[in-house]
Formats: C-alpha cells, sequence, structure tokens
C-alpha cells in the first residue's frame, strides 16, 4: 500500500527529491570482534540515482517519524525486522522544505538480508573499509565520510536516590513514587532521545561525533530500599515516536552504589553514569566504568524535554 508521502519536491536549493514529506534511510551496522560492517542496498535501476549503493529508505509519510520510516523502508526492502535492531542516533540533512534523515543502528550479528520488493538488485554486509570503493548513491557518498565515524550505542546508568534527593521537593515522604515519577520522565528521554549537544564533552567522539545530531540511549535506573516497589511490571517496550522506549529499572539486592558500579561495568560501550556520590564517582572511574555526571545535567535535560512537549 502506497503512503501519501509518495512523490517528487523540488527543495530551496532547486534539487529535486523523492518524498513529499521528506525521506529517511537506516544505516545498520555490525562491529563484532574482527567484523566492522554496514547494510547496503543495490539500488533497482528504475529507481532514482538506479545502478547504485547505499543504504535502504524511503520517502516518510506525512504523520510518520523518521525512525518508523527508516525501519519499515528496510524490512520492506531487504527484508530485516525492526526487532532485530538497535536504533541509537539520528543525522538531519536540511535542504530547506525538504531533509534526509539517516537513522543509525546497530546488530549484534550480520542480520540475514535479501532484496525484497524490487526496489533492491542486491542486499549485502559490506565491510566499512569497503564502501567508500563501491558506485555510491551520491548523497550517500557526500555523507559516508561523516557516518563512517559515527559512534556507538550509549548506556546512560542513573543513581535513582541521588538524584531524586538532589530536589528537595518532598521526595523522602514517597521514595518509590518519587522514583516512578523519575522513571516516567526517563521514559519520555528514551522515546524522544537527547540532543548529542547535551552530551558531556569527553564523551562526543565516542557516541556523537559531529555527523550525530540526536542520541537514543539504553537506561538503566537503579533503585534501591523503600523504591524497589516500582520494578514489578516496569520494564517494558512502547513503540515511541523516536524509536522504542528502552528503560530498565534494576532492584539492587544490596548496597545501591554496588549495583550501579556492576551495570555500568556490564556494557563494553560508552557509558555515563548519573550521581552525585563521590565515593560511588571515584569507584566508577577507577574500575573504567565510564564517564560519570551529576543529577543537574540530567533534571535539566528532562526538564528542557518537557517544556518542548509542553509548549507555554
Amino acid at each position: 500500500m502506497r503512503g501519501d508521502g509518495d512523490g517528487w519536491v523540488a527543495c530551496e536549493r532547486a534539487h529535486r527529491h523523492w518524498g513529499r514529506y521528506g525521506a529517511a534511510g537506516l544505516l545498520l551496522r555490525h562491529r563484532g570482534q574482527d567484523d566492522d560492517a554496514v547494510l547496503m542496498q543495490h539500488r533497482a535501476e528504475w529507481s532514482h540515482h538506479g545502478g547504485t549503493w547505499g543504504i535502504p529508505g524511503g520517502a516518510r509519510d506525512s504523520t510518520e517519524h523518521p525512525v518508523h520510516a527508516a525501519l519499515r523502508e528496510t524490512e520492506e526492502e531487504a527484508g530485516v525486522s525492526p526487532r532485530e535492531v538497535q536504533v541509537h542516533g539520528l543525522r538531519y540533512d536540511d535542504h530547506g522544505g525538504w531533509s534526509y534523515t539517516t537513522v543509525l543502528a546497530a546488530a549484534d550479528r550480520r542480520l540475514d538480508a535479501r532484496p525484497t520488493g524490487g526496489e533492491s538488485v542486491d542486499v549485502r554486509w559490506t565491510p566499512v573499509d569497503e564502501v567508500a570503493a563501491l558506485p555510491l548513491h551520491p548523497g550517500f557518498a557526500a555523507s559516508w565520510p561523516a557516518l563512517r565515524d559515527a559512534g556507538q550505542p550509549l548506556r546512560l546508568v542513573v543513581d535513582a536516590a541521588n538524584v531524586v534527593g538532589s530536589r528537595p521537593d518532598g521526595w523522602w515522604k514517597d521514595r518509590a513514587g518519587a522514583a516512578a515519577r523519575l522513571r516516567d520522565r526517563l521514559r519520555v528521554l528514551a522515546a524522544q532521545g537527547l540532543p548529542a549537544a547535551a552530551l558531556p564533552p569527553d564523551m562526543a567522539p565516542d557516541v556523537a561525533p559531529a555527523a550525530v545530531d540526536i542520541v537514543y540511549a539504553d537506561i538503566a535506573l537503579v533503585v534501591e530500599g523503600a523504591a524497589r516497589r516500582i520494578v514489578e511490571g516496569a520494564a517494558r517496550r512502547v513503540d515511541g515516536g523516536g524509536g522504542d522506549e528502552r528503560v530498565d529499572v534494576v532492584a539492587a539486592p544490596g548496597e545501591g552504589d554496588d549495583e550501579i558500579l556492576a551495570q555500568a561495568t556490564a556494557y563494553a560501550g560508552p557509558t555515563l553514569v548519573v550521581t552525585a556520590d563521590r565515593e560511588l564517582r571515584a569507584r566508577v572511574q577507577s574500575a573504567g566504568g565510564g564517564t560519570v555526571i551529576g543529577p543537574r545535567w540530567l533534571l535539566d535535560l528532562l526538564d528542557s524535554l518537557e517544556r518542548t512537549e509542553n509548549p507555554q
């Protein structure tokens, strides 16, 4: 079934583009121990810039988020299920009146892919070092040097007790309720993503170099004491506007600091731990558990997202 986004438009630069409401594509990458490859599509001859190589993608519908469009098109053109990929970033290319969004995603293996739907001559995993040697789609060729260095998925570990306790709003009267409110605010962050510019500067090279505009994080909210009550039924995945919500509420079996440290060191990629606890900060840094930042950074970010969602 054709969507309402199909059609040609001209941007302010007088270029002709496919997609009445813009377009989006999925840059799916698998990083293994000795294997760094991206999923590439050989475009059918009848298509725009036919015969070139690029990434699966296509026109967005009027009510469709770029992530949804990129995942839908990849399933239609390459047979890859959205459930098998982890979206972790967006890159915008605004031409004025028309835009293209590259959706950055990771796969834990080389997923089975095949040409489907008639728009692909071939679909294959291509080593990163070999991509530039292909006859590339002009738009993808221009963006590939920056996209090649695009960052890895981010893990955000949140010290619930420390963050909740940083604002004197009566949290001590209902610790579980305060933790639940923080969990719900984090779900908004997980769905909308965070501006790459908001990341601590020392994380940018690993997570969001210049090519990335929005970062989606997997979030672990560590709770202890009375706040453990919110764990039952808390972990869920809901299809959000900018990607699936990814908030795991983790009940510390003992000391909260020990569980936060375990969560921080369990992930091999870039990790950001939110706490103001000096002893915990030292433990995380000593163990190589990532970057540590204070609660104000997170709370200011959540406040900003809420203002954007609910402008006065």
